[in-house]
């Protein structure tokens, strides 16, 4: 295992070194210490490493992440694993606004709060949040799923697509074309496989689900006045 102190190593070689592990056979767990906050950690790997940030980080931690698990002890910025394609982030505090923005794939637990358009866009990425998530969440997410152990806020599933959504606490608002659907037995299995991997203590039962009406996407002048 590496240890990297942030103290006396500069971002640019951190990620440097980090990126550097695919198909090397290099060390498979590193831990960076005195983060200070700092932006862009972690950012573009591509190897299955273990990397834990011990303390907080600021926006776009662990972005573009392919195959790594990113493990990070406190809060995180704006933008946090955006545009991830595979692997896991684990944020045991808070998440700024667009956590697991445009993300295609992999998992990403927030442990703590997410705030406003946490999944806007996302195209088959995972995010499991178990608290509450703030306004216009999920905002025109085409694939993927958004689990809410807590509260959402307003708007939430703004002109969504094929997203699923599954939340157990209170719903402000829907956004537009964003319904309540039914919980059939393959979305129960869906989100206990998703509650055990997230490690949340909740029953799927206790979920509702909610997703697109289909009536935006698909243009109908009938719906005119809904665009």
């Amino acid at each position: 295992m590496q240890t990297i102190d942030m103290a006396s190593t500069e971002l640019r070689e951190l990620n440097s070194m980090l990126q550097s592990q695919e198909g090397n056979g290099g060390d498979a767990e590193w831990v960076i210490e005195n983060t200070r906050g700092s932006h862009a950690l972690a950012v573009g790997l591509n190897a299955p490493i273990k990397v834990t940030v011990k303390g907080s980080a600021g926006y776009y931690c662990a972005g573009m992440n392919k195959e790594a698990t990113v493990h990070v002890t406190g809060s995180v910025g704006p933008g946090v694993a955006e545009n991830m394609i595979s692997g896991s982030v684990i944020v045991e505090g808070d998440a700024s606004q667009y956590a697991g923005a445009t993300g295609h794939g992999g998992l990403l637990v927030i442990k703590g709060n997410a705030s406003s358009r946490c999944g806007i866009s996302m195209k088959g990425v995972d995010i499991v949040v178990h608290g509450n998530v703030g306004h216009m969440s999920a905002f025109m997410a085409q694939s993927g799923n958004l689990v809410i152990l807590g509260d959402a806020g307003d708007a939430l599933g703004d002109s969504l697509y094929e997203a699923r959504l599954f939340v157990r606490g209170s719903v402000k608002s829907l956004g537009a074309d964003c319904i309540e659907k039914e919980m059939r037995p393959e979305h129960l299995e869906l989100l206990a496989d998703l509650l055990e991997r997230a490690g949340a203590d909740a029953s799927p039962q206790e979920f509702r689900r909610y997703g697109s009406a289909r009536k935006l996407y698909h243009f109908n002048v009938d719906h005119a006045d809904e665009y």
